[in-house]
This record gives structure tokens, sequence and C-alpha cells, in this order.
């Protein structure tokens, strides 16, 4: 399958590339900020996580981009459409890397992969799954418009807070 690219005025999401992308992601899945992702992985288990990333593109027909600044070129995260078996419905997420942080890339791309899921995809909601603990995907969320819908507990992630994007473009 070939993944879109797409584009907002200072990004490129496009599909995850090992050579130019992985280091990154890796030094950023070994840090402790990514207790709210599944992490810290070791280097083997962020490529295993990197390959999931990917191949939810097949299973799926839609996934997360890889984040790459245009004035730099350089990788600054994912952002996405996921709804891994577990899940309670597909959702938009994001996590930037500590050196991209703060500068609204997230925000950015997240509204981008919105736009995506209603237009292109034709989806009529969208959720994002955030950890009660995860106090900076909380703010992006409501900055994004999205409104806290329920908590759920889930038993290996503790409360998750629910957040309805609304399907407004």
């Amino acid at each position: 399958m070939e993944i879109p690219v797409l584009e907002t005025e200072r990004l490129i999401m496009r599909a995850f590339q090992e050579d130019t992308d992985f280091e990154a992601y890796a030094e950023f899945y070994a840090s402790d900020q990514t207790i709210y992702y599944g992490g810290p992985l070791d280097r083997a288990s962020a490529w295993r996580a990197a390959a999931a990333m990917m191949g939810h593109w097949i299973i799926r027909g839609y996934g997360a981009w890889a984040v790459e600044e245009k004035s730099t070129k350089e990788f600054c995260g994912i952002v996405g459409l996921y709804f891994p078996e577990d899940w309670p419905e597909r959702e938009i997420t994001w996590s930037t890397v500590a050196a991209k942080q703060g500068r609204g890339i997230a925000a950015e791309a997240a509204k981008r992969a919105k736009r995506y899921a209603f237009e292109t995809l034709g989806w009529s909601q969208v959720h994002s799954c955030i950890s009660a603990e995860n106090l900076p995907s909380i703010k992006l969320a409501e900055k994004l418009g999205a409104k806290l819908e329920q908590a759920i507990e889930r038993p290996t992630k503790g409360e998750i807070l629910i957040y309805r994007h609304s399907n407004e473009i």
C-alpha cells in the first residue's frame, strides 16, 4: 500500500523511513517521556513498534505518518490515525520528539490528520485516547477543540480519557 503524503504550511506527513527516522524514534522511545505511549522501549522494541505502526497501514488502510519539518528535513514525531485491536474506536494520535515539542507541530499535523479522516476517509467521528496523567496531550486535545466524553479504566494503562473531536474542519 502506498501511504499518502500530506502537507501543512510547515510540515510533510509521510511514510516512516528507517534510514532517516529511526534514530530519533528510538531515542524518543528510550526516554521516560514515552510512558504514555507504551515506553520506554529498548532499541529492538522501538524497531518493532515502528514496524507495527507501518503495518497498521496495510491492515487498516490508514495509519500514522512520520512528521518531517520542511525547513530542516528533520523527523519531528508521529501523528495520525490509529485503531489497534483493543481500542474503543478510531483515534487521532500524536507524539513529538523532545527537541520539537512546544512548537505547535503536533497540533498542526493533528489538524491535517483530522481533515484527512473526515474529508478523504469519510469518517463521521474520531476521538483521542489520552492517559489521565498526560497533561500536555490533554491540553493539545482541548486546543484542537476536542471535548472530554468519558474516562475508562484500562488494566495495563490505568485511567484513559476519551476526547471527542468535532467533525468541523
